[in-house]
């Protein structure tokens, strides 16, 4: 499987923008400490997010805000956003089966199809799990620590 951290470290700064913005200034650095990932690491997966829409960054007072509200936001559009898999998919085909072998001339016909279809099935799974369930579970969790 070849899902990135950034899926996850994007998950996890979302969910300090929202916890956080209402009573501090929510900066790459302020994220780099929640997450412990290096400020240049977080600072491209806010440029990412931003791209997507997502969030808005800008120098200064305002520092990182959400642009949608998190019930807009699924783990599927972080995911596209973050780019956590690229061209090839989800799985990797080990690259070069014997065309001289009968199972190596024909593994990736019998194997790809159903390759796709575990990807499609997990990512619309993803489109159903919106970031405002997992603020919620975030809150309650830390209330419970209270």
């Amino acid at each position: 499987m070849q899902i990135t951290s950034r899926f996850t470290i994007a998950v996890h700064i979302i969910t300090c923008i929202d916890y956080f913005s209402p009573d501090h200034q929510v900066t790459s650095g302020f994220l780099s400490a929640s997450t412990g990932v290096n400020p240049v690491i977080v600072r491209g997966v806010l440029s990412q997010l931003k791209e997507a829409g997502i969030v808005n960054t800008r120098q200064g007072a305002s520092g990182v805000t959400l642009n949608r509200p998190l019930d807009q936001i699924s783990f599927y559009d972080i995911y596209k956003a973050v780019d956590s898999v690229k061209d090839e998919g989800l799985f990797r085909f080990h690259e070069h089966p014997s065309p001289d072998c009968p199972v190596g001339r024909n593994i990736h016909s019998a194997v790809d199809g159903r390759l796709d279809q575990v990807q499609t099935a997990m990512e619309n799974e993803m489109k159903e799990i919106k970031l405002s369930d997992v603020v919620q579970d975030v809150r309650e969790q830390i209330t419970k620590e209270y």
